[in-house]
Parts: C-alpha cells; sequence; structure tokens
C-alpha cells in the first residue's frame, strides 16, 4: 500500500487545457482560414429564400449575415425585407420609416425595385429593398391584385434585367408565415434556405412548409429547390442540440451546411446598433460561424455547376437526353433569369 506522501501528484492544471482555451484557439485557426480565403463566384445571380413558418428560428439574422458575409467576400448582394417588421432594413442600417418608399408599394403599386433600393453603410456591395408598416396589410391587399403571387417575380425579374453591374446574390427574408408574401417569395427564388434551430420541435411544421414548397414547384415555380438548411442556435454543451443537429442530417444529408451557427450574445446584440454581426463583431464566434457558412454556400454551387457543366460536356446525367438531340435546346441553369 502506497502512502499518501509516495502517490502520484496530478498533473499541474494549466489554462492552456482549459474549454476556453481551446475554443480561443479554435477561433483564432478558423479566423486565420478565413482570411486567406478565396471563393469563385459563379456568374450568375442566385435568388434564395430564406423561410420557416416558425418563428424565432433566426430567419431575419440568417438573411443579414449571410447577406453581408456574401459582401465581405465581393459578392453584391440584394436583401429583399419581405417581412413587415422591417427587422432586416433595421439590421442592414436602412430608413424604413412609413414614408419610405418600400417593398409595399413594389407589391402593390408597380413600383420599379431600382426606385426603392438602398445601399447599406456596410458595404456598397450590400443593397436592401426595405420593408415598412405598410406591408402588414399587403396579405389582403394582394388577394384582389392580378398574379398576385407573382408580383415579385416580376418586379425582380425587370430590375436585374436592367442593371449593368450584376448581382451575385439575391436574399428574400421572410414573414413566419405561409401567406401571400411568403408565397411570392417561393414564386421569385431559384433556391430554398430554411433555417432551423437546434431545439426540441426543431422539426415541427418543416413537413408543412415541404408540402408548400412542392405545390409551388408543381403549379407556381418548377424551378425551386430546397438548396440549403442551416443549423442555428446551437449549443454543442447539451446533448439535446447534437440529437437535433443528428435527425436534421439524417433527414436531409445533402442540403444542411457542415458549418452550424452557435448561440451568441454579439448576434443578438448586433441589431440594436443597426448593423449585422459581421459590422458590429466580426470576430467573434457567430460572426466567424456566419462567414464559414457564406463560403461553404458559394463552394458548395460551384462543385455542383462543375457537375453539372461536366456532364452536360459528357453527354451524361439527367440532361444528356436534351442535350444530345439537334432539335432540342439544353435547358437554361437553374440561377439563370
Amino acid at each position: 500500500m502506497k502512502h499518501p506522501e509516495n502517490a502520484e501528484s496530478p498533473a499541474p492544471f494549466s489554462i492552456d487545457d482549459s474549454p476556453i482555451a481551446r475554443e480561443l484557439a479554435d477561433l483564432t485557426a478558423r479566423r486565420r482560414v478565413l482570411e486567406g480565403v478565396t471563393v469563385r463566384l459563379s456568374g450568375r445571380t442566385r435568388v434564395i429564400t430564406v423561410s420557416n413558418q416558425k418563428g424565432g428560428v433566426g430567419k431575419t439574422t440568417t438573411t443579414v449575415n449571410i447577406a453581408a458575409s456574401l459582401a465581405s467576400v465581393g459578392a453584391r448582394v440584394l436583401v429583399i425585407d419581405l417581412d413587415p417588421q422591417g427587422n432586416a432594413s433595421t439590421a442592414l442600417g436602412v430608413s424604413h420609416t412609413a414614408e419610405i418608399p418600400s417593398i409595399y408599394d413594389v407589391l402593390i403599386d408597380d413600383f420599379p425595385i431600382a426606385d426603392i433600393v438602398q445601399t447599406s453603410p456596410e458595404s456598397p456591395n450590400l443593397l436592401c429593398a426595405p420593408s415598412t408598416i405598410h406591408l402588414a396589410g399587403a396579405e389582403i391587399e394582394l388577394v384582389s391584385q392580378v398574379a398576385r403571387e407573382h408580383r415579385l417575380r416580376t418586379a425582380l425579374d425587370e430590375y436585374l434585367g436592367s442593371l449593368d453591374e450584376r448581382l451575385d446574390f439575391v436574399l428574400i427574408d421572410c414573414p413566419p408565415s405561409l401567406g401571400l408574401l411568403t408565397i411570392n417569395a417561393f414564386a421569385a427564388a431559384h433556391e430554398l434556405l430554411i433555417p432551423i434551430q437546434c431545439e426540441y420541435y426543431a422539426l415541427e411544421g418543416l413537413s408543412q412548409l415541404l408540402g408548400t414548397v412542392r405545390m409551388i414547384q408543381k403549379h407556381l415555380n418548377p424551378r425551386l429547390r430546397l438548396s440549403t438548411i442551416l443549423l442555428t442556435m446551437y449549443d454543442g454543451r447539451t446533448r439535446l442540440a447534437q440529437q437535433v443537429a443528428e435527425e436534421v442530417r439524417t433527414h436531409f444529408p445533402e442540403e444542411v451546411l457542415a458549418t452550424v451557427i452557435p448561440r451568441s450574445v454579439r448576434v443578438s446584440e448586433a441589431p440594436s446598433f443597426g448593423q449585422t454581426v459581421i459590422a458590429y463583431d466580426g470576430q467573434s464566434a457567430g460572426a466567424i460561424a456566419y462567414r464559414e457558412a457564406a463560403v461553404e454556400m458559394i463552394r458548395r454551387d460551384s462543385v455542383n455547376q462543375d457537375s453539372v457543366n461536366q456532364d452536360r460536356a459528357t453527354g451524361t446525367g439527367p440532361d444528356a437526353a436534351t442535350t444530345d438531340h439537334g432539335n432540342a435546346s439544353a435547358p437554361a441553369d437553374e440561377g439563370d433569369s
């Protein structure tokens, strides 16, 4: 039996081995990677609707921070604020008082989008079509409008066609509902991005949303596809968050980004200063995660486009039947307007 004085003493505690130190080291390494990152933009305008009818999952936060992250790597981005609360407009620092021309005027009074677009003070590459309180009544007013489901798409196509310098991304922030405003966003978009909160009931209502998407694809917009799912409010210390992430990845292995957005005080604070977290504290964990998500979205699309182009060039893949026949034209890229 060993005497206490002869027993092996535990290794001395080192601050370098603490969870905080490991987290800081990880953030530092990720910052360095982002500082040297290079991306290749697709050369086309990607129109992405950010939607989830469940409230509080980070739709607006995701929209503005992904947009700011894309702008930070050189993309030209337009955010369309389709939520009557106007939180995206606030976060981007653009004016959206009741007297300001807004997306309401585009939908109801046929204003050109060019007449309402403002440049965010964060970046000359970051534009915003703001929302005002008038949009709260648009659901009712749209009911009697001609082509009520396509009014945003028509206005957006005209705007994109009139630009001298192409936009790389259009992000549409939706209200937490599946009404006519959201349907207009679905009809105008090429892609759907769904933020999912890493908490209990995360998948509740998702089947209803996907059912609506299938109806939109069948009747209004066959080019719409679910391209991206982003896990938000992730707390890796809890088993629940890990289980939710695993479940979502099991159901949607191709769509879920590898990047997850952690719970972050900085992300929550930024809108109160009229900023995205990218401008408010670009070195914080939340800002780094959104920048990584934006880079991942760009790179995933580049890989997909390279694969499609290779299939078309070699006469293989799903498009071979149309590209190999001289009397049939090749289908347009999914992102073409």
